[in-house]
């Protein structure tokens, strides 16, 4: 499996901005990427952004509604999303998880909609400072790894993303071990739960990835990719962070 650095956009983006998307989709044709590259912007830009984009990196959504359809009145369905040209969905965020209230068995039910969709789901997983404080990080992630993530996830299917909420647009970043230790005990986690299945399931790390950190992060032993969150608006920033990814394919 391609390692994959994706970009979240949150709630940003006007169509002016799909002009950030056709500047990197032109650096990238002058320098292809040792990633594949996704990019999730409001659900508003999916459709046009597939015409502007037209194949040169992914696109994908930032969360979705467990059903296919219904009197469910603001929300969108996978199969809107996969309609719009997206290819990914981002579910269980920490923002949707705080903010939305929503559970890991929520969460379960939307990666099940994506792949019920044809689309990856990229399932967010992570702890708060006053978790990691009193020691509780690897606990609340395992859980959240388990509750999370329904049976039948694969390679084919399914992205984790670690993001530790304490790190999540503050500009503090974990440190080196404090990151590949998770990493490590989420691979473990994976192997001991889906046994083969787990083989290449992408471990992407999320949590203030900028231009200056990139590559100390994306070299650390099993970490797949990288989510980025406001990073990613700008083209150059998001296209320095893509290339900081080295050759090597393949999970950590």
């Amino acid at each position: 499996m391609r390692k994959l650095v994706a970009g979240n956009w949150k709630m940003n983006g006007l169509t002016a901005s799909l002009d950030e998307l056709v500047a990197l989709k032109s650096i990238l044709s002058r320098a292809v990427p040792a990633c594949d590259v996704l990019v999730c912007p409001p659900a508003t830009l999916i459709a046009p952004a597939a015409q502007r984009v037209q194949g040169a990196f992914a696109l994908g959504g930032q969360d979705c509604h467990a059903q296919a359809k219904g009197a469910h009145t603001g929300d969108v369905s996978a199969e809107m999303l996969k309609d719009a040209g997206a290819s990914h969905v981002i579910v269980g965020h920490s923002e949707r998880r705080q903010y939305h209230g929503e559970t890991s068995a929520q969460v379960a039910l939307k990666a099940q909609a994506a792949w019920r969709a044809g689309l990856t789901a990229v399932i967010c997983i992570g702890e708060s400072l006053e978790q990691r404080k009193v020691g509780d990080a690897n606990t609340v992630c395992q859980s959240q790894l388990k509750e999370s993530v329904p049976e039948g996830a694969a390679a084919s299917n399914t992205v984790i993303a670690y993001e530790p909420v304490w790190a999540i647009g503050t500009g503090v970043t974990p440190t080196s071990a404090d990151i590949a230790g998770m990493h490590g005990h989420l691979r473990a986690c994976l192997a001991a739960r889906l046994g083969e299945a787990a083989r290449g399931i992408l471990l992407l790390y999320g949590g203030s990835v900028n231009p200056g950190n990139a590559a100390d992060i994306l070299s650390l032993p099993d970490v797949d990719g990288a989510l980025v969150g406001g990073a990613s608006l700008k083209s150059d920033d998001f296209s320095r962070i893509i290339a900081a990814m080295k050759p090597q394919a393949g999970p950590g």
